[in-house]
């Protein structure tokens, strides 16, 4: 498909929008609005392997990354997208901000304001900061992580890498492996995935369980091998140390010997099973390194580039 091509594709859908004014999260959304959002992004992963990679379509508006926690993944591909698509992007660094001089998130918000954004992208480590943003400011807010709660736009970048491969997700066994408790990734994952009618099941340690995980529709298991027999797809979850406020695995050694992804227990799932990972990768902690670069089975990589294509349907969707 040529530039010309996209952007024509691009004007034609100009009056189609989702049904949020904001995206925090996936059960805002309905079934009509994931599909348009996965439908959409075709043409931006066209977009994203031509010579030029800019299109105008958001030409005048103005978007801003606020991000309150590290990130290379999810920023870069954020800024990356709103650019590709026009707008005048600000990715602020909060280090250097207010904040640090006790600016609370609303006075940031009712500052930001008054700039007339056009989209707010933000990150917190408060699970439910982005909810409280969007009731103080007039823009579109995108939810980019928000403490443990949810990371909508990994789990629709997540079924678009699943689709690509499968050419469907329902009736998937899909497969999330590892710290579940303190994953927003997880959360968002369970909720579409179930939404789009793949079999859903969580394996991981009891110490990394969620309480009553079962009431999201998911089956649990609490040992690898039984828990990877017969799926189609294993996500494999960070260990994220910054959120444990205590001891919930005896070491990293003991951790991956029981839970860690390798060859050897990658041999329950299906021989086409495929893997897939957020990032960043803790290597020999939750995968090996020669299941993570099977260039045959890993995804990790296909999900980072299709990111930007996730995020550029969003962002138009949602301010265009």
């Amino acid at each position: 498909m040529t530039i010309e091509l996209i952007l024509m594709a691009t004007k034609s859908n100009k009056a189609i929008k989702i049904s949020q004014k904001h995206l925090l999260g996936i059960q805002d959304l309905s079934i009509n609005d994931v599909n348009l959002i996965l439908d959409e992004s075709q043409k931006f992963i066209k977009l994203n392997q031509s010579k030029n990679k800019r299109l105008n379509v958001l030409n005048g508006k103005t978007q801003i990354n606020l991000f309150f926690e590290p990130s290379t993944r999810t920023q870069s591909s954020f800024e990356l997208a709103g650019k590709r698509l026009g707008a005048d992007v600000m990715s602020m660094n909060m280090g250097n901000s207010a904040i640090k001089k006790g600016e609370t998130l609303i006075d940031t918000a009712m500052t930001l304001n008054a700039m007339h954004p056009d989209i707010i992208v933000i990150r917190h480590q408060d699970s439910g900061a982005c909810n409280l943003l969007s009731q103080k400011v007039n823009c579109a807010v995108l939810n980019a992580g928000d403490g443990r709660r949810e990371h909508p736009t990994q789990a629709l970048l997540d079924a678009l890498t699943i689709k690509r491969h499968k050419k469907k997700i329902s009736g998937l066994e899909v497969a999330i492996l590892g710290d579940v408790l303190h994953s927003r990734v997880a959360r968002s994952n369970i909720y579409l995935l179930n939404k789009l009618g793949a079999k859903v099941r969580v394996i991981c340690p009891p110490t990394l369980l969620p309480p009553n995980i079962e009431d999201l529709g998911v089956k649990v298991f609490k040992n690898l091998e039984d828990g990877l027999n017969n799926v189609d797809i294993i996500m494999v979850l960070r260990i994220q140390k910054e959120r444990m406020s205590g001891s919930f695995v005896p070491s990293e050694k003991e951790f991956f010997k029981f839970w860690g992804l390798d060859r050897k227990k990658l041999n329950n799932a299906k021989k086409n099973a495929l893997i897939m990972h957020p990032g960043p990768i803790n290597r020999g902690i939750e995968i090996d390194s020669d299941v993570a670069d099977d260039i045959g089975r890993s995804l990790i990589l296909e999900q980072v580039k299709l990111g930007v294509a996730i995020r550029m349907s969003i962002i138009e969707k949602l301010i265009k």
